[in-house]
């Protein structure tokens, strides 16, 4: 019997998760350069994001031997008093470091956005600091201040502990077998429009090879027999994914496209290792956000489904390695798309860009998604033919997004999409934002 396709991450709820030690373990090993070893900084006479990856290299090194404090109370002094967390700061005015060690609550941490503020402890004198975003490894930032001056972040020590440890409140072990990793959030202090675009072309380059690695191995396709897996799904949809994944829902309501700048940012910055650390709190992984299951998520389906593409059958390495999972996004699409009607198969193999909005909808909701999509466009008297792709809503517009884009007697106009799925037809509505971007 043919396993049903599920959603790469299925329901996604707000919040972060505990990162698997086993990604922490597998983390870069490459000592950060030495302070002495790294040029020194003259900002005004350089590229600006030539100093920003000169001041992440060294807000990095300055952190190297930082050694996270760990406290303890309760009874017999055995219980973890909270996570520490050590971040690297720059003063453009002294053009000094400081190290900045605070502590945020210990894991499990039942805070979620919008219930109050963070709780948190300053432990260094003469610093003021103000939560920013995030809970976990992957988003977790501050902002901080000193004398009225805004210092700059561009460094952050984070421990990751083994979840197993914590589950059954074996505090002291594991604080002392968790692993530091050195990785920067993003923040406004390392945006530039050059990782931008230099996000852009790396996120397309990877998405390419990954598909002619799929090519060379002669990957058949589920949805179109007799052709190439790689012929099917475009480097574009891919490389979309690969952005909406990482966009909060919040962020793009309040910004638009700015939102994705801001994830295309981190990949032109960090590359391979972008939100290698991202973890939902239905704990779906990595860039792609896979989730496992015991072995019975959707990773676990495409590697055993997707045989010809030989993906990692690990899951914490598969799902953090970029190229890897997009290797597997494609072959989830395409087993989403085998279990599609005839209807949309035939439309999609005509225009796989726009009618990309089935197969991203079962991307992030898994069929039923699709069926419910399908049903609201019948209702709409919406012809799957006659979609096109988004264009801009005018001023004053009475059309309300979430919506598509329909052509009739050469007019392209937005018509709303009828409410099925919040989530869902979100998410559509930044897959159609987005997909101009990567022409």
């Amino acid at each position: 019997m043919q396993e049903l396709p599920l959603a790469a991450g299925e329901v996604k709820e707000e919040g972060e998760a505990e990162v698997p030690v086993a990604v922490a373990e597998s983390e870069k090993r490459e000592a950060p350069p030495k302070t002495q070893d790294l040029p020194e900084l003259v900002v005004d006479a350089r590229d600006r994001h030539l100093v920003i990856r000169d001041l992440v290299a060294e807000g990095q090194a300055q952190l190297r031997d930082v050694e996270l404090r760990y406290a303890f109370t309760g009874k017999g002094g055995e219980v973890l008093r909270g996570r520490p967390v050590a971040f690297a700061v720059w003063s453009d005015t002294q053009k000094n470091w400081t190290i900045v060690h605070l502590e945020i609550p210990r894991p499990p941490l039942k805070w979620k956005p919008g219930h109050g503020p963070l709780p948190f402890t300053m432990l260094t004198p003469g610093i003021e600091a103000r939560h920013v975003k995030g809970t976990g490894a992957e988003r977790l930032m501050f902002a901080f201040s000193r004398d009225g001056e805004q210092l700059k972040v561009y460094g952050r020590k984070f421990p990751v502990f083994d979840n197993t440890l914590i589950k059954k409140k074996r505090w002291r072990e594991a604080a002392a077998t968790a692993r530091s990793i050195l990785y920067l959030p993003y923040t406004e202090d390392t945006f530039d429009a050059r990782f931008v675009t230099g996000g852009k072309d790396f996120l397309l380059t990877t998405a390419r090879g990954a598909l002619d690695e799929l090519r060379n191995a002669k990957v058949p396709s589920e949805a179109f027999p007799g052709e190439l897996l790689a012929d099917v799904i475009p480097a574009e949809v891919i490389t979309t994914l690969a952005v909406i994944e990482q966009t909060d829902d919040e962020d793009f309501l309040e910004k638009g496209r700015d939102a994705f700048d801001e994830v295309l940012s981190q990949y032109g910055l960090k590359r391979e290792e972008a939100y290698r650390y991202s973890v939902s709190s239905a704990k779906a992984l990595g860039p792609m956000q896979f989730t496992d299951r015991h072995g019975h998520g959707t990773y676990s389906l495409v590697v055993r489904q997707c045989r010809g593409a030989q993906l990692e059958p690990n899951f914490e390495r598969g799902a953090t390695q970029l190229s890897n999972a997009m290797k597997a996004a494609v072959c989830l699409l395409d087993i989403e798309l085998a279990h599609m009607n005839s209807e949309i198969r035939s439309a999609y193999r005509t225009n796989p860009q726009v009618i990309g909005i089935f197969a991203v909808a079962a991307y992030n909701g898994g069929p039923r998604n699709v069926a419910k999509l399908y049903r609201a466009l019948d209702r709409m008297g919406v012809p799957i033919g006659e979609l096109r792709r988004a264009g801009q809503l005018m001023p004053g517009s009475a059309v309300a997004c979430p919506c598509v884009w329909r052509e009739q007697s050469s007019v392209v106009r937005a018509v709303s999409i009828p409410p099925y799925n919040r989530e869902n037809s979100g998410y559509i509505e930044k897959y159609q934002s987005i997909l101009s971007l990567f022409d």
